[in-house]
């Protein structure tokens, strides 16, 4: 191999910014089709798992976790996870819930997961990857896209050069910005409130979906801690007037309120996780390919936290970006081809925007006040609770295996 210039790294085919979750799935789900990336993130793995620095969990759908072990994170995600295996969803506690639940046969819903062990899960993959370049705390500094490749200019002088830039990170991302994609955006003018709780009673691994005027109230179950401690997962939206007020609360004052919420359906409940907090608004990329350049994940599209497939929908864009880098490649295309760009734009496009509109009309449908709304929509609820096709069509939806799937996310 050619020396590389004093500064310059080996050059690689893909050059990733944002090593998070949709990041680094990227990476290791790239290298199991031996496509070599630059992975660069501004923070270090340590601060990203510290103990309490997240408390956020997502819900992964049956096609994501067809990724996981289709990349080979099955066997260190598996005891981490708590199996969904039923989702209530209810106007208030009100007559005329809906129960998800699929035939034993059929598995489950999907998983529950912490971010963090995600994050510990996907860092000790690609730690043992050696076709993954992995730059942690780097600053950015500059990037390039030309005819012939890409190149990123860190804080500390290295350039990383490839043929395929990708935008992983985030609903901020700079490359996004700095590339000047429009997008389609609006503030719901809502807060999610995001903690984990312990609960007296067992979840039985159900999912509930509590949907009250003020914003929908969701508990997710997670693992029972070793000492046999039941645990969920909180997501708590409330309007971004009465926010303020919330997160003021003292804990004990914020755990009074999160019990009326909840109605006595897990008995007494103590915090288990650090209080978050953060605004919810709705984005969509007109474009998600430039010239040497794809955004994928939150990047691309930012949803509502309603029915958790934020970043599933992440996984389903890395799914599509690694089969049509395969192909192209095996058809003696570099990853920046521009044929090949447009054929995952072609795909995620469509796919990403019908997913995105269902579950911001869910959360508008939902958000009605009023006890004329309130009917109708437990009307409906009884609907679909006694219809099984429309059922089925939900629980579909709900493990992401619906529409075109990549080849990573098929079972």
């Amino acid at each position: 191999m050619t020396p590389s210039p004093a500064g310059m790294e080996e050059r690689r085919d893909l050059v990733i910014l944002g090593g998070g979750l949709v990041g680094m799935t990227l990476a290791l789900a790239a290298a199991k089709a031996g496509i070599t990336s630059h992975v660069v993130d501004k923070a270090s793995p340590e601060e990203l798992t510290a103990e309490g620095a997240d408390g956020r969990a997502s819900a992964i759908s049956t096609a994501s976790w067809n990724l996981f072990g289709n990349i080979g994170l099955a066997d260190r995600l598996e005891p981490l996870g708590c199996p969904i295996a039923a989702i209530a969803v209810t106007d208030g506690m009100k007559p005329g819930r809906i129960d998800f639940r699929p035939e034993p046969e059929e598995g489950t819903l999907g998983r529950m997961f912490a971010n963090r062990d995600l994050r510990l899960a996907l860092f000790a993959a690609a730690r043992e990857e050696p076709l993954i370049a992995w730059h942690t705390s780097a600053e950015v500094a500059e990037r390039e896209r030309g005819p012939h490749g890409v190149s990123v200019t860190l804080r500390d002088g290295r350039v990383l050069a490839g043929s395929l830039l990708v935008a992983a990170e985030g609903r901020q991302s700079p490359t996004r910005d700095e590339a000047g994609f429009s997008l389609a955006k609006w503030d719901y003018k809502h807060r999610a409130m995001v903690t984990g709780l312990y609960h007296e009673k067992p979840h039985d691994n159900v999912a509930w979906e509590i949907f009250y005027p003020s914003g929908p109230f969701a508990l997710l179950p997670l693992l029972d801690t070793a000492d046999g401690r039941h645990r969920s997962a909180l997501v708590w939206t409330v309007a971004e007037k009465d926010a303020k007020g919330v997160i003021g609360l003292s804990d004990r004052g914020f755990l009074a309120e999160v019990t009326k919420h909840m109605q006595g359906i897990f008995g007494a409940i103590e915090l288990s996780a650090p209080r978050m907090s953060y605004p919810l608004n709705f984005h969509h990329a007109a474009r998600v390919v430039e010239d040497r350049l794809a955004v994928i994940g939150d990047a691309a599209h930012g949803m509502h936290p309603i029915a958790g497939q934020g970043l599933n929908l992440g996984l389903r864009d890395v799914g599509a970006l690694v089969e049509v880098l395969t192909e192209g490649m095996r058809l003696g295309l570099e990853p920046g081809d521009a044929q090949v760009l447009a054929r995952y734009e072609r795909w995620r496009s469509l796919d990403a925007f019908a997913v995105m509109s269902v579950t911001d009309g869910i959360n508008r449908l939902f958000g009605v006040p009023g006890r004329l709304p309130s009917a109708v929509r437990r009307l409906g609820m009884g609907a679909i609770q006694r219809l099984p096709v429309l059922k089925r069509f939900f629980m579909d939806e709900a493990r992401g295996v619906s529409g075109n799937l990549p080849e990573l996310l098929r079972g």
